[in-house]
């Protein structure tokens, strides 16, 4: 089964305040105190008209050609309140690429990070996990299934949000 995901992640907080601001924005609750606004076609529509820029003009800064240009100009102005991640995957029969960048004190603090098709993830982790640290995400550690490998994409619950289109759409 796929695995799509185009999203911004931060404190339930801080997304609180970016979903007023783009009220299409549906807010969904991670584990840890995170939080997800999914990038759906409404939200993007909302979002290029705030920041007045196109879809696809910020690819080559970030590397997410899916967000509207000027869209760096407000995660850095939400990022003021705390950091924010954008992230993206696709994954099919266990391959597939990742990108993550956050955005915190006004600036691009880390990133963008990307993994290449079949190749494996650094030891540093995958770049959704990396920038899910950045955020403060924490795998626990003393789990009975030790066998099990448990990384923050994991712990924070990314895994039941599997495909963007179905779970985002409208109800």
């Amino acid at each position: 089964m796929p695995y799509e995901l185009q999203a911004l992640i931060g404190t339930a907080e801080l997304l609180a305040v970016a979903a007023a601001e783009v009220p299409v924005a549906r807010l969904a609750p991670l584990s840890q105190g995170l939080a997800l606004i999914p990038a759906t076609p409404a939200f993007l529509a909302a979002l290029a008209y705030q920041v007045g820029g196109n879809e696809g003009a910020l690819g080559e800064a970030a590397g997410f050609d899916w967000l509207p240009g000027g869209s760096a100009r407000r995660l850095a102005a939400w990022s003021k309140a705390g950091p924010i991640a954008c992230v993206e995957a696709c994954f099919f029969g266990g391959s597939g690429t990742q990108r993550a960048a956050v955005w915190a004190d006004g600036r691009l603090a880390l990133g963008p990070l990307t993994s290449a098709e079949f190749a494996p993830f650094p030891p540093e982790g995958s770049p959704i996990s990396r920038a899910l640290r950045r955020l403060g995400a924490r795998v626990e550690s003393g789990r009975a299934d030790e066998a099990h490998h448990v990384d923050e994409f994991e712990a924070v619950g990314l895994p039941a949000h599997r495909s963007t289109a179905r779970w985002a759409a409208p109800a």
